[in-house]
Order: C-alpha cells, then structure tokens, then sequence
C-alpha cells in the first residue's frame, strides 16, 4: 500500500496483525515513516502533571477549595483550546504532536494565571475587604497583568511563523488557540467563582482570625502586606548584598549555558525511541542484518534532460568510490527514459554527523544534473534550515517582547533587562539539555537508551514558548514592585516588598509548571520528551535564578534608574496600567507613603542624577 494512503491505524492494524507469525516464533516489527511518526495521546502527561499541580496548591493555599478553583478553570481553558485545535484540524493539516505540546503550555500558563488572580483575591479577603469588592480589584490588577502576560505568549507563539515550516505553524496556531482559550477562561471565570464561593478559599484557621477580628470591630482596618516570612528574609537578604548575588547568579547561568555552544541537532527518527518500541526495534534489526545506513538511504536523482551525455557507469562508479558508502542499488531507469534513480547506502547511521558530512561533500561534488534527496537528507536540510531561521525568530520575539514591555512599564532600562535575562535562560536551559540528551549525562534516566542529538524542532519551538512563559514571571514581578513604587516612591524597598509578596506565589506557580512539564517528559515521543525536560529546567532556572536573584539584584543596584525613560519617549509612550495602579493605591494592601494626588501630579520616576 502506497504510503500516502497509509493512515496511523491501519499501521497499528498492521502491527497486530503480525501476531500469529510472531506465535510462529519469528521475530516481528514494524517499521517506516508512518508507524515512526504516528504517536497517539495516551494522555498519562496530562494526568501526572494535574495531579502533582493539585497537590500543590492544596500546600500553597491549605484549603481545596482555592485549590481546585485555579485548577477547574484551567482544565476549562484547556477544553475550550482543545475543541478549537479539533476544530483547526478539520480544516488545515495539525502536526501530530501539536495537540500534546498545546496542552503542555495550556495548562501549565492556565493553572498560574487563575493562581495569580486568586492569590490577589485571597489577599483583598485578608485585608478585610468583601468578596464582591475583592474579586474585582484582583481582576482590576492582577488580571490585567494576566492579559498583558498572556499577550507577550501569543506574540511570541506568532514567530514560529517565521520558521516557513507548516509543521511550526500548525504548533504556533495550535497553542495559540490553547493559550487564548486558558487566558480568557482565567479573567472571566476566576472572578466569578471567586464572589461566588467567597472566604471559602481561605483556610479555616484563616476563616476563625478574620471572623474574631470583625467580632472585634479590627476586620476593616486589618491590614496584610503579603509575602510570607521566608520571601520577606530572603528579599532583605539579596538587597543587603546585591553585587554578590548578581555576579553569582550571572556566572551560574553563564556555566549552565556553555554546553549549547557544541549544540547538534537532528529530527526524530527511530534511532530516538526507547529499546521498547516497535519502530525502534526494526530500526535496530535493519541495522544490525543491513549496516546502519540501510535506515536513511540517499536517493540519488539524474536528470537525464538536462545531461543527456552523462555516462551512468562512470557516476555510479564514482559513487561507490566515495568514502562514506557502503553499497549502491542499480540504477532504475524511468518508463520515459528521461531519468534515473540510484539508491546510496551510506556506512553510517542517518543521526551520525558523518552522514551529514558525506551528503554536503556529494552534493558539491556532483553536477547539477544529478540531485541526492531522500528522508535522511531532507532531514538534514530540516536542520541546517532551522538553524539559519533561529536567529531570525529570536530577533522577532526579543524585539517585540522589549517594545512591548517599554510600552507597559515606561521604562528603557527594565524592558532590556528583561530581555537579556530570557536569553540567558533560555540558554541555560539549551545547555542543560545538550548534557542530558547528546551528552548522554542523563539519557538512560529519562527512558533513552543512549545519548541522541537534540531534536531539529525543539529550539526553535522551545524559545518562542519560554521566552513568552518567562515574560510571565517578569509581568508579575514587574508589576508589583512597581506598584509598590509608584504608592510609595521608594526603589530598593518597592523591590523587597515587590519580591516578598510575589515570592510564594511565582514558586508555586513554577513548581506546577515543572511538575506538569516533568509529567510530558515521561512521554515515549523524544520531541515531546525533550520539550517536557528543557521547559521544566527552563522555568526551574528562571523562577529561581533569574526571577529570585538576578532581577532583585540588579533592581537595587539601579534603584531609581529602573523606571526612568527618556523624555522624548515618555512622551510618545501610551500610558498601559498593566498593573492597576489608578486603583491599587486606594487597596488596603499598599503603602501610604505617597499620596494618590502626588502621584497623579508627578506620575514619571524621577530621572537618575546625570541624566538628562
């Protein structure tokens, strides 16, 4: 049957259809482009990082209430995203892994959106405000950081156009649509069940403190600044000794990033799969009966209308001649006589660099009558091609990620920090997985049985999703300090309050992102493997590094620099309150120490000494 009109289930029919002979006690697999590429959801990702995410918030929050709320609406986004993706795939052709890594994102960014909203909504309840009047200011502030966040995502989702692929396309479109979905479910849902289950999201402990605090005549007056003890002591501490902390932060980074600079990439082939699986079981018995070429033959093509004179004894002569070749077909000559065919088995695997090699040295060597192509060179094509697009998608969501953040915080300075240290995690992160994949260092622990090359579709993918999930962390953290600073007109102590009430809350959101991350990265598909192990280390070193040390760090050593733009480009600037500040300095949860009417009056930072 022509491959074209073999469907993934008729592979699987196939498959067990093998059964008696293998009874017969012959060895059986099976293998091909279809059944390797053909990977149904089992959805056993989905579930582990749910489960781990619920667990979670049932610590954070101590009450399952606020626990199961975040998780409701996000499994409700997700739904929502996933009947579009079905919807997408009626109409225009979805990779197959689209679907799986669409929910990866849907619900790692769904969970932490609604977790933001609540966190803010259970804080209004403990400053003694109603629920009503509390869901609407956490929407009113953090909601519109949501919007922002989420708007930095889909941004960035849109560069995997830039690739030209339509496999990266289907991806961008599919998480797109998972994306918008979770993100409009977190500011229309999240408010509504909030007022609708009240102080139920406290614990009860917490329930017991402010109803003997009204009883008392303190319930409107009492106060919580936010932050838990342990994010208060860890913010005076890196503020204490910003230069040390910012260094060390900087050159860890830097040691975790320097493997990516001996990067390989290769696309999936069965030579990734785990020992178990069918198709890799017939990718080994090819290569230990055939040689290792026998699974990615080049396909030589002669154009016999272009040189009609060309001698095929001395071509094909001259290609067995090669090094690197192990065996040459018979050239199979066309109905038409017009061209011919010669099949070219390489003496390496397809995944080996001296097969990339021996495919760049036929290709310069050979005329231009006589073309080499095949599934082996079209994947090495793949590869160098995304390497060469890279750049450009990088170029395309740093620079409207740093145009965006310019705009929402009016400031040059924090907008080019931001960028700067994505980057730096995103490398990072690249770097540890080239230990743990080509490296080898942990392949066997993560379910392959020996060191691959890095798949051709992950970094690209990777960037876009990362360097929107960690504009995220910068969104929230961002926000808060300076709304902390324009209530209070302090730098260094907007940055400790801004960290110590944002702390808990952007650990526990990265610990559910890693947690749902780590649950796709026991998927047996090595692309989706990768993606779940590199956005869990990802986010592990931007929640912590970056977000914790290096931002805080750097924040007090500029001080007020932070927030001053350029005059002519305050000008320009539109006035985005991403953080709900026309309403947050009336909230009970801020300071005083600058008064709303002077604000109003002298809404710019005031610049640094020495700047004009």
């Amino acid at each position: 049957m022509p491959v074209t009109e073999f469907t993934g289930s008729e592979a699987v029919d196939a498959l067990w259809s093998a059964t008696p002979t293998q009874q017969a006690g012959l060895q059986v697999a099976l293998g091909g482009q279809v059944p390797e590429n053909f990977a149904p959801p089992s959805g056993v990702a989905e579930l582990v990082g749910v489960l781990v995410a619920l667990l979670i918030l049932v610590f954070a929050f101590g009450s399952v209430v606020a626990a199961g709320l975040p998780m409701a609406v996000a499994l409700v986004g997700l739904g929502a995203g996933s009947s579009l993706v079905i919807l997408l795939g009626a109409v225009a052709d979805v990779s197959t892994v689209a679907p799986t890594i669409a929910s990866m994102v849907g619900i790692g960014v769904g969970i932490d959106y609604a977790l933001l909203l609540v966190t803010r909504f259970v804080e209004g309840l403990r400053a003694g405000l109603p629920a009503p009047e509390s869901a609407a200011r956490a929407n009113g502030t953090a909601g519109v950081s949501v919007v922002f966040a989420g708007t930095t995502v889909l941004i960035s989702l849109f560069g995997l156009r830039l690739a030209d692929l339509p496999t990266y396309t289907s991806m961008g479109l599919a998480t797109l649509l998972v994306v918008l979905s979770v993100m409009l479910a977190s500011i229309t849902l999240v408010p509504a069940l909030c007022g609708l289950v009240g102080p139920r999201v406290l614990s009860r402990r917490r329930r017991r403190a402010l109803a003997g605090a009204a009883e008392a005549g303190r319930g409107g007056a009492h106060r919580d600044h936010g932050g838990s003890t342990a994010s208060v002591r860890w913010a005076q501490r890196v503020g204490r000794r910003p230069w040390p902390w910012a260094l060390g932060a900087l050159a860890l980074l830097l040691v975790l990033a320097a493997p990516v600079l001996g990067m390989r990439t290769w696309p999936q082939d069965a030579g990734s799969k785990p020992e178990s699986d069918t198709t890799r079981v017939a990718y080994d018995l090819v290569a230990q009966e055939y040689g290792p070429g026998a699974n990615g033959p080049f396909l030589v093509a002669v154009d016999l209308t272009v040189a009609p004179a060309l001698d095929l004894p001395s071509l094909t002569a001259r290609l067995a001649a090669e090094p690197g070749v192990a065996a040459l077909a018979p050239p199979v000559v066309n109905q038409a006589g017009d061209a011919v065919l010669i099949i070219l088995q390489p003496t390496t695997g397809p995944q080996d660099e001296a097969t990339t090699d021996l495919l760049g040295r036929l290709r310069a060597d050979l005329p231009d009558s006589v073309r080499v192509t095949g599934l082996t060179a079209a994947f090495a094509d793949i590869s160098e091609r995304l390497a060469d697009r890279l750049w450009v998608v990088i170029a395309l969501v740093v620079g409207v990620s740093f145009l965006l953040l310019t705009a929402a915080f009016r400031s040059v300075v924090v907008s080019a920090k931001a960028a700067a240290m994505n980057l730096l995690s995103v490398a990072a992160a690249y770097g540890v997985m080239v230990a743990a994949f080509q490296w080898g260092w942990g392949a066997e622990l993560l379910g392959l049985p020996q060191a691959v090359p890095i798949s051709s579709w992950v970094p690209i993918l990777m960037f876009t999703i990362l360097f929107g999930l960690s504009m995220d962390y910068q969104v929230f953290l961002l926000s808060r300090i300076r709304e902390d600073y324009l209530a209070t007109g302090d730098p260094r102590g907007s940055v400790v309050r801004g960290l110590a009430g944002t702390g808990r809350m952007i650990t526990c959101a990265a610990a559910i992102m890693i947690a749902v991350f780590i649950g796709f990265g026991l998927d047996a598909d090595p692309v989706v493997k990768m993606m779940g192990v590199g956005m869990a280390v990802a986010v592990l070193i931007d929640a912590t590094v970056v977000r914790m040390v290096l931002v805080p760090a750097t924040m007090t050593i500029l001080g007020r620099a932070n927030w001053w733009p350029p005059r002519w480009l305050d000008r320009v600037l539109p006035h985005l309150d991403t953080e709900g500040s026309a309403r947050a300095h009336r909230s009970p949860t801020l300071g005083t120490s600058r008064s709303a009417d002077n604000r109003a009056a002298d809404p710019r930072p005031t610049a640094p000494a020495g700047v004009a």
